[in-house]
């Protein structure tokens, strides 16, 4: 088989990997196919041709619902793919709220730039998602004497490492492997007799901060700014982050470890994407589902605020102090965080709190290297607020959790292919496998191919 990094090889973001056959029938396969992303949502490079005939694809197996791993998805439908698209039930219901919701975003961007083509149209999602097929954990998907089976991440709800057997080996995609353990998944699954590995690098040369840490910090951030009476403002991922954000400030507020402050979720997809767990409760680790029994149900505390509609939302700021504003997108690159940025940065009272990975060239990047001004929709705003980044709630294994990975395969693994991770990230993730357990390692660049005895 043949592997090409048409995407993600060199960078965290635009997941797609090619993988072809070269007996038998040469059918091709796709494992994720997502959007390139920085300090535009929907960068250039998106709009280039995709490096194989889309028309040409058996099938693709997603990986999970982010849009870095399925926001070119539409268009490869509308240049002609007509395949099968694979994934658990949890991603398929938040990848198309993910999509419709990009979509809104590519709209105002195309006003803003006077650009005339979008990525994709609704059209082209409702016809993606028609093509759409869900599977269980572990369920063999065959092609002749090739199987790809999905295993479980634990990186956000229904996410999955793809595999591919053959023959007795296996070829094992990570997507994203989750930050186990974590108050609402299952821990991610282990595999110890992989052949070859395409692993993710978003934190290969970092550490997280350790759980109780995070949670210790949550909780002394929000009793310091509610303290001056400011305003904490959580520019938040929609999947996942959230989430645990929720179950982690109700678990606070109920043990009365924390003031009884309103706390406003102001994105209509991380809304949206919370009745998902709601509705795929069987997919929370044992504990989160005890949680939910036990009282009113999870997100679902008195004193949460939930505004979909722009009035609502527009509504928070005549609201009196103090307040925690939870609000997409995760590095600021659009949504309604910008309107509450341009608000409160300006204000030494009020804080920040970033939770997730800022990728270069995002305002959340620019944010968390400390500039004092920032152009935020068009205006020139002053950064008085507090800036706080608390890496204990990236929904992303950090370097030691990558490596003990790969180590549980290390006595089977040939090769390993480092991608999903900035270049330094990715060399130092390579580099410690090469001198720690004398793998094979490699970050290849994107439009490489390799040969795979598979």
């Amino acid at each position: 088989m043949k592997i090409t990094f048409c995407g993600g090889a060199g960078t965290v973001t635009g997941s797609n990997f090619l993988v072809e056959e070269s007996t038998g029938e040469g059918k091709k396969f796709l494992v994720d196919c997502g959007l390139l992303q920085g300090g535009k949502i929907c960068e250039e490079d998106n709009f280039k041709p995709f490096a194989y005939d889309p028309k040409d694809i058996t099938a693709i197996f997603i990986t999970h619902a982010h849009i870095d791993h399925i926001g070119r998805l539409p268009r490869l439908v509308k240049q002609g793919f007509r395949g099968q698209i694979y994934s658990t039930a949890p991603t398929k219901a938040i990848a198309e709220l993910n999509l419709l919701d990009s979509l809104g975003v590519f709209q105002k961007e195309a006003r803003k730039s006077g650009r005339e083509e979008l990525l994709y149209q609704e059209v082209d999602v409702v016809e993606t998602i028609k093509h759409w097929q869900t599977v269980e954990y572990h369920e063999a998907i065959k092609f002749a004497d090739l199987t790809i089976s999905l295993l479980n991440a634990g990186h956000i709800l229904g996410s999955a490492m793809v595999v591919f057997s053959r023959g007795g080996k296996k070829l094992v995609f990570t997507g994203d492997l989750g930050n186990s353990p974590t108050p609402l998944l299952p821990d991610t699954e282990i595999i110890n007799d992989a052949d070859y590995l395409v692993m993710e690098s978003v934190y290969g040369d970092r550490l997280h901060e350790a759980k109780a840490e995070r949670k210790r910090r949550l909780e002394a951030v929000i009793e310091e700014v509610v303290g001056r009476g400011g305003v904490l403002v959580i520019p938040a991922f929609s999947i996942e982050r959230t989430q645990e954000l929720l179950f982690e400030i109700e678990e606070l507020i109920e043990r009365s470890r924390v003031p009884v402050v309103p706390v406003f979720l102001d994105s209509p997809l991380a809304i949206k994407v919370t009745r998902v767990y709601r509705d795929y409760l069987d997919f929370l680790n044992l504990s989160a589902q005890e949680k939910d029994s036990l009282s009113d149900g999870i997100f679902r505390f008195p004193n949460l605020h939930q505004t979909l509609t722009t009035e609502e939302s527009k509504a928070i700021l005549g609201l009196p102090d103090p307040k925690i504003i939870i609000a997409g997108s995760g590095m600021s690159n659009g949504g309604r965080i910008l309107h509450h940025e341009r608000h409160y940065l300006g204000d030494q009272k009020n804080a920040l709190l970033l939770v997730g990975y800022q990728a270069g060239g995002s305002l959340g990047r620019l944010l968390l290297e400390g500039a004092r001004s920032v152009r935020i929709m068009g205006e020139e705003v002053m950064v008085a607020a507090q800036i706080i980044n608390l890496t204990g709630y990236s929904a992303h294994r950090d370097s030691d959790g990558l490596f003990n990975f790969v180590r549980q395969s290390a006595d089977t693994l040939k090769r390993v292919f480092v991608v999903l991770g900035e270049p330094r990230s990715a060399l130092f993730l390579v580099q410690r496998l090469r001198d720690y357990l004398g793998l094979e390692a490699s970050a290849p660049q994107a439009g490489e191919s390799v040969d795979l005895p598979l």
